[in-house]
């Protein structure tokens, strides 16, 4: 007879907030991925499993997830790497409201992302000369070290301000809105500072550094969010921020 393949014991997070644990075993297979594990018991043991995902290659940030306690994006995490003792918990990301399953409500992350004005806005016109920005000037260097966030919620989830304080905007608002303090097209800036600077803004920040440490693009949101309460301050100081 065929050997029985090896097994995994897998948790999975099932209904609303108020939900509960399931739990289904699953064949391991190599270089097998925590999406791999969700999406096999979705299309082999339990179709009504509802989760997101899209580009399947650490591109989108979609399939974004709770791995054994951890916030990650399960199409890049092996299981070899986090399966303890053949056992996985997958919940939804946390300090999101839970819609169903491992499916999350981003709204909340979106709208403090529109409160930190994280929406670029031109201070020319077509009819302008296009604007030159030296690569190596420090505002280029600044915006270009937090770019590339996806807003995948991962440093929101893991974020325990967010945790203790809804009004808070979160490590990926505040990053986005760094970005554009420090680019020289944007036209903005006032009610940008404005906005980080009130409740709920940058200096809500305990500068724990989970977000840095959680960021599957090791950027680091604790850094950009230490310029905005330096540039926010200064804005102050010089008059130009009233609070």
């Amino acid at each position: 007879m065929p050997e029985t393949p090896p097994q995994i014991s897998v948790s999975l997070w099932r209904g609303g907030e108020a939900g509960r644990y399931e739990t289904y075993s699953v064949p391991r297979r190599a270089s097998q991925t925590v999406l791999d594990v969700v999406t096999y018991v979705q299309r082999h043991l339990d179709p009504t499993l509802s989760y997101r995902f899209a580009c399947r290659v650490g591109m989108c940030g979609s399939c974004a997830m709770t791995v054994n306690g951890r916030p990650r994006w399960t199409c890049r995490t092996l299981v070899a790497k986090v399966a303890s003792a053949g056992r996985l918990e997958i919940g939804p990301l946390e300090n999101l409201p839970v819609i169903k399953d491992l499916t999350t409500d981003m709204q909340p992350f979106f709208e403090k992302w529109q409160q930190a004005k994280g929406a670029f806005a031109p201070s020319r016109t077509r009819a302008d000369a296009m604007a030159r920005i030296r690569p190596e000037s420090p505002a280029r260097i600044a915006a270009d070290a937090a770019i590339e966030c996806i807003n995948c919620g991962v440093c929101y989830a893991a974020c325990d301000t967010v945790r203790w304080n809804s009004e808070y905007l979160g490590p990926a608002a505040l990053n986005r809105a760094w970005t554009l303090v420090n680019d020289e097209r944007d036209g903005a800036n006032t009610a940008r500072l404005a906005a980080v600077a009130a409740s709920g803004g940058c200096h809500s920040c305990h500068s724990h550094q989970s977000c840095q440490e959680h960021c599957p693009l090791s950027l680091n949101p604790t850094a950009a969010i230490a310029g905005l309460k330096r540039r926010t301050a200064a804005a102050y100081l010089n008059g130009e921020l009233k609070i």
